[in-house]
């Protein structure tokens, strides 16, 4: 059984069914209703986010979290580029699910969907991998609705990386749609499952001089 399946079984045998599928359909008209607004409405300046029906706008980010953002971005890029493997995208890249929107902190999209980008394309398809670097305010989401809707629609890794701690989690997409955990740590190596090739020590995500070193690494 699916969890899908688990989530609705209930319902099947209900005599609420009806009432039940009727109190849904309305919130997905107003849920559409409403994303056609923040889709009219979203600026180029904004960071921000279209999730359960809401419009989620995001505060500044601190330095310690956009300088990590940054050299993980660039050795992500360096490497992904070397290898002609897709493209690497930053921040405001709004990448459309079924049902919500997100501004991931760093994505990866393979050759495939890569090929498929033009220099106007303003909404993008489901990413192959997601990083989030979380903060006091979004790491509820990040580790709750996102995570369950990236797993439930086939992003086959996310990193989720914690700036103040300088620690990094590692899910891999499974058989199941369930994301395990391969690695969490501070130090060491990891080997992406959807990058191919990309070893990357994860220091170099948090230290400037090592993150130069590892770009030195790569381009000789």
């Amino acid at each position: 059984m699916t969890k899908l399946d688990a989530l609705i079984e209930p319902l099947r045998h209900s005599p609420q069914l009806p009432t039940a599928v009727e109190i849904l359909a309305q919130q997905v008209r107003e849920e559409q209703e409403q994303r056609g607004i923040f889709y009219a409405e979203m600026t180029l300046e904004q960071k921000v986010e279209f999730i359960d029906g809401q419009i989620i706008l995001h505060s500044p980010a601190k330095n310690r979290h956009l300088d990590v953002t940054l050299q993980l971005a660039t050795l992500l890029k360096s490497f992904v580029s070397l290898h002609q493997l897709g493209t690497v995208k930053v921040e405001k890249c709004l990448c459309v699910f079924p049902r919500n929107d997100y501004e991931p902190d760093v994505v990866f999209f393979s050759r495939e969907k890569a090929a498929a980008l033009k220099p106007s394309t303003l909404k993008f398809p489901v990413p192959d991998l997601v990083v989030e670097v979380i903060s006091p305010s979004t790491e509820e989401r990040d580790r709750g609705v996102k995570f369950d809707d990236y797993a439930a629609n086939g992003v086959g890794e996310y990193w989720i990386i914690d700036s103040e701690s300088s620690s990094l989690e590692q899910y891999v997409l499974d058989a199941n749609q369930d994301y395990r955990l391969v690695l969490k740590s501070s130090s060491g190596k990891l080997q992406s499952d959807v990058i191919t090739g990309l070893g990357l020590e994860i220091e170099a995500i948090f230290d400037e001089q090592k993150n130069l070193a590892a770009l030195r690494d790569l381009m000789a």
